[in-house]
Order: C-alpha cells, then structure tokens, then sequence
C-alpha cells in the first residue's frame, strides 16, 4: 500500500461511534443520569404527595366522624335536659301535693260521716280542693279492690284469708287511694290482699 493509502485510512473513523468525541459522550451519559435521578426525584415527590393526600384524607375523614359524635352527643344532652326540665316542672309542687293528701283523706272521711247541710258544705269545699289538686296535676289512681294485686302501683298492708276463691291473690279492700304527679306515682295505693 502506498502511504497516501495508509493516512487516509488512520484519518478515517472506522465507525459511527468512534467518530463521537469522547466530551460529548460524557455530557450524554451526565444528563441521562440526571434526567434518571429527575425522574425518581419526580417519581419519589409524587408519592410523597400520594402519601400526604391519603394522610390528609384520613385525617379529614377522622375529624368529620369526631364531629358528627359530637354533635350527636350534644343532640343528647339537649333533649334529655329538656326532659329532665319538663319532669321538674310537672313534679315541682310533688311535695305540697303530698303534704295535702292527709287533708284530701281527712275531707273524704268526714263526707261519709257528715249528714245534713254540713255534709253539703264540706263537699263544696272538698270538690274546690280536690279540682284544685286536679288543675295542678295530680290525679287519683283507680281503686284497687278486686283487681290483681300488682307491686308497681300498691302498697300491700297486710294480707287475710280471701273471703271468696275469686279473691285469692287480688286486693280484698283499698285503706288509701293511691295518687300521681303527672306520670309519676307520689303515693302507692294502701290494700289488704286476700290470701
């Protein structure tokens, strides 16, 4: 070969790749690597804002539950206050009421033993007491005689021997009536209970 031959073949690159300078293969590679490294920074930011907004969504998801009970609770306070203040009011003459219950007794024992024009003026004044009782919310419970003897609503004073099989278990007599205070029982009814 001659050496014009041999000088251009040197002069030449052999390939493409060898004909990149070796500068720009550096700056190649450093920016693949920072646009690699920007991608996982990218990649990582935004599962960091995934996990924050997840956070976030629990924590608004838990102070909305938070809220709710305690608006229900306050609901509840509400309404049973209100109730409580209800009951105080209707039961609030409870112990007047059952201080005049002696009298109210006394009135109807001298009804049934009273004749004549007095017996007419003492029911006047017991019917103008007991309406007045009445307006003020008390109410007298049924008499209990011949009914079922029942725990919640009487007294029982004593028990005799049941005058008739029917009566076995069921009040024989009534001593007292028994009164309410709204809904509330202020005095159980007194019976004799037939055995």
């Amino acid at each position: 070969m001659s050496d014009k031959h041999i000088e251009t073949e040197v002069n030449e690159p052999l390939n493409q790749e060898e004909a990149v300078a070796p500068e720009e293969t550096e700056t190649k590679a450093t920016e693949a690597a920072d646009s690699k490294a920007a991608e996982a920074q990218e990649a990582e930011e935004e599962t960091n804002v995934a996990d924050t907004q997840t956070k976030l969504e629990e924590e608004l998801a838990s102070l909305k539950d938070q809220n709710l009970r305690l608006f229900a609770e306050f609901e509840n306070h509400r309404k049973r206050t209100a109730k409580e203040r209800l009951e105080l009011f209707s039961t609030a003459n409870q112990e007047l009421m059952i201080a005049l219950l002696p009298v109210l007794d006394d009135f109807e024992r001298a009804l049934k033993n009273l004749e004549g024009e007095a017996a007419e003026g003492v029911k006047l004044i017991y019917n103008k007491f007991e309406n007045t009782l009445k307006n003020k919310g008390l109410k007298p419970m049924e008499n209990a005689a011949g009914k079922a003897f029942d725990v919640e609503t009487m007294e029982a004073i004593t028990r005799i021997p049941a005058p008739d099989k029917k009566l076995k278990g069921k009040v024989v007599d009534q001593i007292e009536k028994g009164y309410q205070l709204g809904n509330k029982i202020i005095r159980y009814a007194k019976v004799v209970v037939g055995e």
